[in-house]
């Protein structure tokens, strides 16, 4: 099959290669990325069906399969427009990275006016892939931010320190208007430090943990023990391909009006 035209893309995913790689073999995992009654046989000869939102069909073939590392398949739409069964190739190559994975994909075509008119497409599908891979990778995200402001209310700075080493990387960097902070042993003091000046304030998570492709985002409420409000905010936490917190950015918003 001569298919001289090539289409070439390299992203990031902030999840272990085992989890990305699963994606390909586990049907309703290639179906969250691709529609609802997409199918993967993956094995050499195995069937690849893919059922887009709008009910557009596309098949192929499984040629090459080697997890957690590669997989290679034809594609083609199943009316045989733009591209019939069997006259393309796709090869998507997994290798560790810093950030998790990296993802290669090729995909080889005969006509380049056919391959320009999938840019876009991979372009799409690989974002929706990145987010519904670091979603499996990251489904306890809300667990481990609900942690984290639990051990800025912890008094107790061994318990504190458990706490964090439970849920961050040992060299957590944390940053707000009064903090620059680099590792554990770090903030586990200057936490107890800002509990003399917060009193018996609580700190915790205020609505749903907003996340995108290893990235959270949580709003937080500090409340006395009279129960007034003290303080408002937001953080973002970046996590690594492991799940364990490795930055912290706080954003404080204004403190409520005590009068009225």
């Amino acid at each position: 099959m001569n298919l001289p035209y090539n289409l070439d893309r390299t992203v990031t995913i902030h999840a272990q290669p085992a989890t990305v790689f699963s994606f390909f073999t586990d049907s309703d995992r290639w179906a969250s990325w691709w529609g609802t009654g997409s199918t993967i046989d993956a094995k050499v000869g195995g069937r690849v069906f893919i059922r887009y939102p709008g009910g557009i069909e596309a098949s192929g073939e499984v040629l090459e399969v080697a997890p957690p590392e590669r997989i290679v398949f034809t594609y083609g739409f199943v009316s045989g427009q733009p591209i019939a069964p069997g006259s393309s190739r796709v090869t998507i190559r997994l290798e560790s990275a810093s950030l998790g994975t990296r993802l290669r994909l090729v995909h080889e075509f005969a006509e380049a006016a056919v391959r320009d008119e999938h840019v876009q497409g991979w372009r799409y599908q690989l974002s929706v892939f990145g987010n519904v891979a670091t979603n499996l990778a990251n489904a306890d995200a809300a667990v481990r931010v609900d942690a984290w402001f639990a051990a800025w209310s912890e008094r107790d700075a061994a318990v504190r320190e458990r706490q964090l080493q439970q849920i961050a990387s040992v060299d957590v960097t944390f940053r707000d208007r009064v903090s620059l902070l680099g590792g554990i042993a770090d903030l586990v003091p200057h936490i107890g430090a800002a509990q003399r000046f917060m009193g018996e304030a609580r700190l915790t998570r205020d609505g749903d943990v907003q996340h995108c492709q290893g990235t959270l985002m949580a709003n937080w409420v500090a409340v006395g023990s009279d129960g007034r409000e003290l303080r408002r905010g937001t953080n973002v936490f970046t996590l690594r391909p492991d799940g364990l917190i490795a930055e912290v950015v706080g954003f404080w918003k204004a403190a409520p009006s005590s009068s009225g």
